[in-house]
């Protein structure tokens, strides 16, 4: 199998952007973070910088890799456009839902919200391909994770390992946007085969 560049440049340079802001340290992830103050005094760039922070080096290998092993999962299903819609649609979901729907959360940092968007993104391109295995097992294990999540809190050593707060709404609300943005694809799919 040949190694498609073109495909492979969005997380590589997702991967690149997150590890030039972690060399920065504190003062880089304080720069970036969501911060609710900051974006009301005016601060916009935080709702891409956030995605990219992280607390510390323990919680940004397991974003990158997880970033590239859902990357080669999905490679097939999504086209390059489609990856960076989904990528940006899934951190601008967050965004929105943590200001709208959790005015309590002063505070964000780190890609995993955006992750499951790519998850569940990637899960029902599977299913619309008939690639129900693969797709039905991640369906389903995102949403068995969400829901764990949603009842009992973190997953017990990811606070531990990320050394810091876990913001499970993200993930929701990532997973949710990801489902929105493979709900659209499969539309304009469909749509353009009819053409």
């Amino acid at each position: 199998m040949q190694f498609r560049w073109r495909y492979w440049l969005v997380p590589l340079v997702i991967t690149a952007l997150c590890v030039a802001l972690s060399l920065g340290g504190d003062a880089a992830r304080d720069w970036g973070r969501y911060d609710r103050a900051a974006l009301e005094a005016g601060q916009v760039w935080r709702l891409v910088t956030a995605h990219l922070v992280h607390l510390g080096w323990g919680h940004l290998w397991p974003n990158v890799l997880a970033l590239l092993l859902i990357g080669g999962l999905v490679e097939e299903f999504l086209g390059p456009l489609e990856w960076v819609v989904a990528t940006v649609g899934a951190a601008l979901g967050i965004d929105l839902g943590l200001y709208a729907l959790d005015p309590g959360v002063s505070w964000y940092v780190g890609l995993s919200g955006v992750l499951h968007g790519l998850v569940a993104c990637g899960a029902l391109m599977m299913l619309q391909a008939r690639h129900y295995q693969v797709g039905a097992v991640l369906a389903v294990g995102v949403a068995l994770k969400l829901v764990f999540e949603s009842t009992h809190g973190p997953i017990p050593f990811t606070q531990a390992s990320a050394g810091g707060p876990v913001i499970v709404a993200a993930h929701l609300y990532g997973a949710a946007s990801g489902a929105l943005a493979a709900i659209a694809f499969g539309f304009l799919r469909r749509r353009a085969a009819r053409l």
